[in-house]
């Protein structure tokens, strides 16, 4: 049973408490495609209860079972794949060659990490005369955004389920549909009735409730830091695990002795990336002063090439514009995109650069999430560090450098928890997560799988 009057929970399609519904919106046609339940603190009890009482056999499942379920898992959402780019698509927008290869491919990814993790990983080891274990937290309150409806969601339902914790997610409504998906796709791989736990709805209602509920352990939560301060206070009132992924603005520095064509191309490209809703956007490119006008003039042109898709929703889009509007205002000057677009219909926001950006700038400074870079010219690198730290968060960066020691360097210095060097790759294996107020803990690999553990230690 799966629709506006179905959730997940306790091993089953089971109806809302409720009778409100949340309406899914296509972003490109801005036509209603689907309804959820709008689910409320009757649903999300009733769904935690389920993940406590689930909690005593999972947790004592031998690690290797649970990578079995978790390999199944991976079959099945492969196998699904089409189906569930197809509607990724559909609900936040993405093309559909984005949503096979970046929608799909990076969650897939990411879950046979953790079947392989679940298999390998040593839960117990000896200290002296000590043995120490590690044990699942318990029962997990999830919520995640809608940039990356399945990658998001995986990237906490796969590590909490491989260190044997049980869950309950409630996914951003503006993208619940491929998340049912995946409910159904957790059913079908045969893992136990209340390990995992699908309820849907609003923040405000749903999530907060989930956040305040006495018997989730801990709370993993990827969005806004607005949000995620409140989710810290909240859970910090009753001494509660957090685990936080929140905002961005992460600076791309070129130094002088860089490829700058490479390193300007790429930098235009990771903003643009998923029409710039993305927390790792590099959003400021940093460039030195003699070089400035030349990236300017090449940044212009590449973002002219970029034929975006719609962003989430007509409020996202709005919110971006506004920060468009807000850029001018300030004096920074539009050399491409701005607040025209060519579509009659859906949340289209043209490819948008600004020059002659300064450091302290709204749009150098606030996470736009939308397709708008800020190119911020510097003397020397002690100043472009200090450009680049010069921002409440620290998620991610890169830098470019002819030697590669110099931006290792460089990278060392800022207060970020991912830089990517001279346009390296993204790794789903390596841990992802922010210094400041871009977040608290990492996820993806090992290090993402400790996040769901806690350690007892016994003396002989």
């Amino acid at each position: 049973m799966r629709g506006e009057n179905a959730m997940y929970i306790d091993g089953a399609w089971t109806a809302a408490a409720g009778q409100g519904v949340i309406e899914v919106v296509n972003p490109v046609e801005e036509a209603i495609i689907g309804h959820v339940p709008a689910g409320t603190a009757e649903d999300v009890d009733r769904a935690v209860r389920a993940a406590r009482t689930a909690l005593p056999a999972w947790s004592a499942t031998p690690p290797a079972e649970r990578a079995e379920l978790l390999a199944a898992l991976t079959g099945i959402l492969t196998a699904r794949k089409d189906e569930l780019a197809a509607t990724i698509s559909a609900e936040q927008g993405s093309p559909l060659p984005f949503s096979q290869a970046v929608q799909l491919g990076f969650p897939l990814a990411v879950a046979g990490s953790y079947a392989e993790l679940a298999a390998t990983y040593s839960f117990e080891e000896k200290i002296g005369n000590s043995t120490v274990y590690q044990e699942p937290v318990g029962v997990v309150g999830a919520i995640t955004p809608w940039n990356y409806p399945l990658h998001q969601v995986v990237a906490k339902v796969a590590p909490a389920l491989a260190a044997g914790c049980t869950i309950v997610l409630k996914p951003s409504e503006e993208t619940p549909l491929s998340v049912q998906g995946f409910a159904q796709a957790v059913h079908d791989a045969g893992i136990p009735a209340g390990v995992f736990n699908l309820v849907t709805g609003l923040g405000p209602v749903a999530g907060q409730a989930l956040v305040e509920h006495p018997e989730v352990d801990m709370v993993s939560f990827t969005g806004s830091t607005k949000v995620g301060k409140q989710i810290a206070a909240t859970a910090g009132a009753a001494v509660k695990r957090v685990a936080l992924e929140l905002g961005g603005k992460s600076a791309n520095v070129i130094l002088p002795s860089a490829d700058l064509a490479k390193a300007v191309q790429r930098g235009v490209a990771m903003v643009m990336f998923n029409s710039g809703q993305s927390c790792f956007a590099w959003s400021r490119m940093l460039v030195h002063s003699s070089q400035y006008d030349e990236a300017v003039e090449m940044a212009a042109a590449a973002a002219a090439t970029f034929d975006l898709a719609p962003l989430v929703s007509a409020r996202q889009r709005d919110r971006v514009r506004g920060y468009i509007e807000k850029g001018v205002t300030e004096g920074a000057r539009l050399v491409a995109g701005g607040l025209d677009s060519t579509h009659e219909r859906g949340y289209y926001v043209s490819p948008t650069v600004f020059a002659d950006v300064k450091p302290d700038m709204t749009i150098a400074q606030e996470e736009i999430f939308g397709p708008v870079l800020s190119i911020i010219r510097y003397e020397d690198e002690a100043e472009a560090l200090q450009i680049a730290n010069n921002t409440v968060y620290g998620l991610a960066g890169a830098v470019w450098a002819s030697d590669e020691a110099e931006a290792v360097a460089f990278a060392r210095q800022m207060d970020t928890g991912q830089v990517y060097i001279n346009g390296g790759e993204f790794n789903p294996l390596a841990p992802f997560g922010g210094y400041k107020q871009s977040g608290v803990g990492r996820e993806l690999g090992v290090h993402g799988l400790t996040e769901y553990l806690q350690t007892k230690s016994l003396q002989f």
